[in-house]
């Protein structure tokens, strides 16, 4: 039997509701992580006595800058899943791009923007 080049429309089906239903968490902690940043989030330390104002605010810069960072890795993880969405409708979805063969499906479901299969990764990561 000849070896599949690429999945079925079924297959890629239940990928994109996967890659959908993570996209749409990813979007919601990238929101409340800009709410942070911003100070939007009515969490901050505003209306404490200026004694707690004093100890608080070197933990609130710390604080936004890691939130910062981390809503920067938020914003590629999503960049990473619309592009699969794109791959999902040019049928080119879980095909990895070094060795041209499918990637497993157990690696899609836990990484679903993943571009290597483990064998290509192993192979980049030995150099």
């Amino acid at each position: 039997m000849a070896e599949k080049t690429r999945y079925s429309d079924e297959e890629l089906q239940e990928f994109k509701e996967l890659i959908l239903e993570k996209l749409e968490k990813a979007r919601k902690d990238y929101d409340t992580l800009k709410a942070v940043i911003s100070g939007s989030d009515g969490n901050d330390i505003a209306d404490t006595s200026p004694t707690f104002k004093v100890l608080e605010e070197g933990a609130a810069v710390l604080s936004k800058e890691e939130a910062g960072r981390l809503a920067q890795r938020q914003a590629q993880f999503i960049s990473h899943l619309e592009a699969a969405l794109v791959r999902v409708e040019n049928k080119t979805y879980g095909i990895c791009r070094v060795t041209g063969k499918l990637i497993s499906k157990e690696r899609l479901r836990a990484v679903p923007h993943a571009t290597l299969s483990m064998e290509a990764k192993e192979g980049k990561e030995k150099v």
